[in-house]
């Protein structure tokens, strides 16, 4: 994520919709990746000062306040680029669902600008009515209604089925997340994370199944026609493989190839995410700078020079071998609780060579 700043200097975030400093509204353009200080104008319109264009806000920024995306006045669209995915959102009427929701957006849309930043396509169900991305957003029955039957698997689970990810709105809760990640032991557990990993299930289908890469990722990943049901049933009932960590980024990664796939493609899109706020923030390791990552959509001018893969990975390990140091130095788990083996490494070369081939094709 890169900085940004108001028309005034004042350094702004991608969330803000509002200057601290100048109390200008501020709107994200998702056309130019830029967060900008808006200027009203006729008719519900307003002007980004960072563009010179015309825009209105996303109905969800003007009539629930839970994103800050502009449309162009010339879009008939009333939901900007990344609302118009969702398919489904919670029950409003329930004052706890809304600030679930919100957080929820905030997440998404950090995706969104991750894939936006990669040039990777982005396919919404109105270009794709079968198979185009789309996401739901719900919450488990109250356990007093009719509708709660947990012995029969009524909870809302989080996934991906056909270009629709779902995600259980409790993943925004901290506290129902912190203990849902201790009870599985697992290593991290973040609402972006879960986007991330079930986005990778997309981008599977698309750029992967079925294409010259598939015989390359079922010589690292495995075969993904084994019985995926039958190797989660295994996963839940006897755990991981003892030498997960030899073979991927995570434990999850070892229930079967599809997830092995999503949790490398999810720590992919991690390492870059982090590297390019580095970079941009300027951090220097020892006095090695961190460098912009070559996936990642240059700025103009351009860096002196961008990060191949061997690069960005050299750039990352120095970078989370300090983070990890500083949250310890503050009395906090470990920012970066990964050790990557020779195999996941190789994964997640494969996965870097894939989006190098996929970008553009927006």
């Amino acid at each position: 994520m890169r900085n940004f700043r108001c028309a005034c200097g004042n350094a702004v975030t991608f969330e803000n919709s509002q200057c601290l400093a100048c109390g200008r509204e501020l709107g994200f353009l998702p056309e130019r990746l830029l967060l900008s200080a808006l200027e009203p104008e006729p008719a519900g319109h307003y002007r980004a000062l960072a563009d010179g264009g015309v825009y209105r806000q996303c109905r969800n920024y003007a009539q629930e306040h839970v994103c800050n995306w502009m449309v162009p006045a010339a879009d008939d669209q009333p939901y900007c680029r990344a609302c118009r995915l969702n398919r489904l959102i919670p029950n409003l009427s329930e004052p706890r669902n809304r600030v679930l929701w919100a957080r929820i957006e905030r997440a998404k849309r950090r995706l969104l600008y991750g894939l936006a930043t990669l040039r990777l396509p982005v396919i919404g169900r109105d270009l794709d009515p079968a198979a185009g991305l789309a996401f739901e957003f719900l919450a488990d029955p109250a356990a007093e209604t009719e509708f709660a039957d947990e012995a029969a698997g009524r909870q809302v689970l989080t996934g991906h089925r056909d270009g629709v990810i779902t995600i259980n709105i409790a993943e925004a809760d901290p506290a129902a997340r912190e203990g849902m990640r201790e009870r599985m032991g697992e290593q991290y557990r973040t609402l972006l994370g879960h986007f991330r990993h079930e986005v990778a299930h997309w981008y599977w289908d698309r750029l992967v199944r079925g294409g010259a890469r598939q015989a390359g990722y079922r010589e690292l990943f495995g075969d993904e026609r084994a019985d995926y049901g039958e190797a989660l049933r295994r996963y839940y009932t006897e755990g991981p493989r003892p030498d997960w960590q030899r073979h991927g980024v995570s434990a999850y990664a070892s229930a079967h190839p599809w997830e092995d796939w999503a949790e490398t493609w999810a720590h992919y899109l991690h390492m870059v995410d982090t590297l390019e706020t580095a970079h941009d923030h300027g951090f220097a390791i020892h006095g090695q700078a961190v460098r912009l990552p070559a996936t990642v959509l240059q700025p103009d001018p351009p860096p002196a020079a961008a990060a191949g893969f061997d690069e960005l990975l050299g750039d990352w390990i120095r970078l989370t071998l300090a983070l990890n140091a500083l949250n310890r130095s503050m009395g906090m788990r470990d920012a970066y609780p990964f050790t990557l083996g020779a195999r996941a490494i190789d994964k997640l070369r494969f996965v870097h060579g894939v989006i190098e081939m996929a970008a553009g094709q927006l």
